[in-house]
């Protein structure tokens, strides 16, 4: 008993290290503590801002419909890169999901993946989401490129890059709400 008492943080730390050894532990775990830290995404300084002049890109519906993202050209567009085995893209689809179920009929999304369209699926059906997923079969226009899992963008009407997020965030807050009605306004 002894022992215990004098030992117990220690235990809860080994234990806690080897919850994230699993597989089946560590996802959950790490999805939860992305979404501690997760923050409402910034914009990027006027300066800084790139403009997307390339609308040229073909995705691929999970039925494997083609589609123009010229389509959006001249529209607010959100772009997310992701993938199902990554915690933080996993950690902000929540909010994605919140953010789409008000904006999706005024603001064109992407969630683009280059997994197969029947883990997506899966995925999808498993998790209850609606999001428009697309499966990548060429390379995004160069303003879009990143190497990191989830990367956003969003873009104006004018095609001005107003975010370029890294990481998990939280895009049902209140300042994206503000900044979106601002730029549906333009």
């Amino acid at each position: 008993m002894n022992f215990l008492k004098k030992h117990w943080s220690n235990i809860l730390f080994f234990a806690f290290i080897a919850l994230l050894i699993f597989p089946q532990t560590r996802m959950p775990i790490q999805v939860f503590v992305q979404r501690l830290v997760s923050f409402s995404p910034s914009e990027t300084a006027e300066t800084n801002r790139e403009s997307l002049k390339d609308y040229n890109w073909s995705l691929l519906k999970l039925n494997s419909e083609e589609v123009s993202f010229s389509q959006s050209e001249g529209k607010v567009t959100i772009v997310n890169f992701w993938a199902t085995w990554c915690p933080p893209c996993v950690a902000e689809m929540p909010s994605f999901q919140k953010l789409y179920d008000s904006y999706g009929d005024k603001v064109d999304f992407y969630f683009v993946t280059s997994e197969k369209a029947e883990k997506i699926q899966s995925f999808m059906e498993k998790q209850d989401y609606t999001l428009p997923v697309f499966r990548q079969i060429f390379d995004a226009p160069e303003a879009l490129h990143s190497q990191a899992l989830p990367t956003t963008y969003l873009i104006s009407k004018t095609g001005e890059i107003i975010i370029n997020e890294e990481g998990a965030a939280d895009w049902n807050s209140e300042k994206m709400h503000k900044l979106l009605d601002e730029l549906l306004k333009e």
